[in-house]
């Protein structure tokens, strides 16, 4: 059985449901019977409300592919094979294995494929509110750093966390290990912003009031009070569940600085980095296309708490009541860019939105110059895909070395 241009949607269970859109080889369907008894948050929205949007049911198809997640095993798609999904688990580790095993399934073509990582995430009070949905260019490996503890800093130090091969705060990384910062296409990001923004958002009461409490910090955190909107920010992924104003404002900080001013805090996540680096690796297989990959995030929670709250009371004892408008904005916003690409995929999606700006990774493994970081290790070129040569790795130590060696030279 052939199958059209489908919709692959990978649920990482409660934090992260990105959405695929794929093109699927013959699929194995021997096992379509098999359904998950429970479902996470993320996924279970889809699977009640995709069938009210006429785009079919996602139960009607199950695919099996060895190395998903114990929890989660298997793919399910719609009849017709325009849209699957697939839990992938929450964290670095579950996220980046899972996806992984799925990329690396002979029963999928995802030449073609569109990603779309999308879930929900602790919102940055300056740019965005609870329900708020984002659409990011970066995403950050924000605590790939060294740390100290915060009660032995040296004075006037505002964080505890140094870039490797650095002895001060707010520096671009000597160390590099090549998944600190990817950048997306940003004509994408355009596209699914401009279709995100066709969505009607939902809102309620419980968060309309801890909203409210954020106006008295003043205009710098004006949107914190303001009702959910689709936003153009960056995304932080950190596997530890951070919460407060110095943890948050150090790791914005790091996201500026890492994107050589570029890139804009927003959001917080513990997923979007992994499966970067999984897209990457694919993408120099020739398995997908780096350019096709997007990052929507949705505000559950604030990342730092506002005033009369210390930041304990703010993560474990405060009602914020984001959580359920950040499930359904997932979908609302999510729907509107799926039926995006379905309506227009001959017209505008089928053969790309070509990227004007660089993409990929901090190594530049896809080809052509970051605009973060110390430059390009692949002088520009594209890593072959069947690479038998250690060159790159011996390039990325030798710059280790220059670059220690001139900040040595400088002190």
């Amino acid at each position: 059985m052939e199958l059209p241009k489908a919709l692959l949607t990978l649920f990482l269970q409660f934090v992260l449901l990105p959405l695929v859109i794929a093109l699927p080889r013959p699929l194995d369907t021997r096992d379509d019977e098999v359904f998950a008894p429970k479902w996470s948050p993320e996924a279970a929205v889809w699977h009640e409300r995709l069938p009210g949007s006429n785009l079919g049911n996602l139960v009607s198809k199950t695919i099996h592919a060895p190395g998903l997640s114990m929890l989660f095993p298997y793919a399910t798609c719609t009849e017709d094979g325009s849209i699957c999904h697939v839990t992938i688990g929450e964290g670095e580790i579950n996220s980046a294995a899972s996806l992984m095993a799925l990329m690396l399934s002979p029963k999928f073509d995802f030449r073609h494929t569109y990603f779309l990582i999308a879930g929900i995430a602790g919102v940055n009070p300056k740019y965005g509110t609870l329900g708020s949905v984002t659409i990011a260019r970066y995403s950050v490996q924000v605590a790939l750093q060294y740390e100290i503890d915060i009660r032995s800093l040296p004075p006037g130090w505002p964080t505890g966390y140094i870039s490797y091969g650095r002895d001060q705060p707010y520096q671009q990384p000597f160390i590099t290990y090549g998944t600190e910062v990817f950048e997306l296409n940003a004509q994408l990001q355009d596209a699914a912003y401009k279709l995100a923004s066709k969505a009607q958002l939902e809102d309620a009461n419980g968060p309309k009031e801890y909203r409210a409490l954020y106006r008295r910090m003043g205009e710098t955190y004006k949107s914190a009070s303001q009702p959910p909107s689709v936003i153009k920010c960056d995304t932080a992924t950190s596997d530890v569940y951070y919460s407060g104003s110095r943890l948050s404002e150090s790791f914005e900080n790091t996201t500026k600085v890492w994107t050589n001013g570029t890139g804009l805090y927003c959001m917080s996540a513990q997923e979007d980095n992994a499966i970067l680096e999984v897209l990457v690796r694919a993408a120099i297989a020739k398995i997908c296309d780096f350019s096709r990959v997007m990052i929507c995030r949705t505000g559950s929670n604030f990342d730092r708490p506002p005033p009369d709250y210390t930041d304990l009371d703010h993560l474990t004892a405060a009602k914020q009541n984001g959580f359920s408008i950040a499930i359904a904005n997932i979908f609302n916003a999510g729907i509107e860019i799926v039926k995006g690409i379905i309506e227009d995929w001959d017209t505008t999606f089928k053969d790309g939105i070509r990227a004007e700006n660089y993409i990929g990774d901090i190594f530049g493994s896809l080809g052509g110059e970051p605009d973060f970081g110390f430059g390009s290790l692949t002088h520009g070129q594209r890593i072959a895909p069947e690479s038998k040569s250690s060159e790159l790795a011996n390039r990325e130590m030798d710059r280790r070395r220059i670059l220690t060696q001139k900040f040595l030279r400088k002190i």
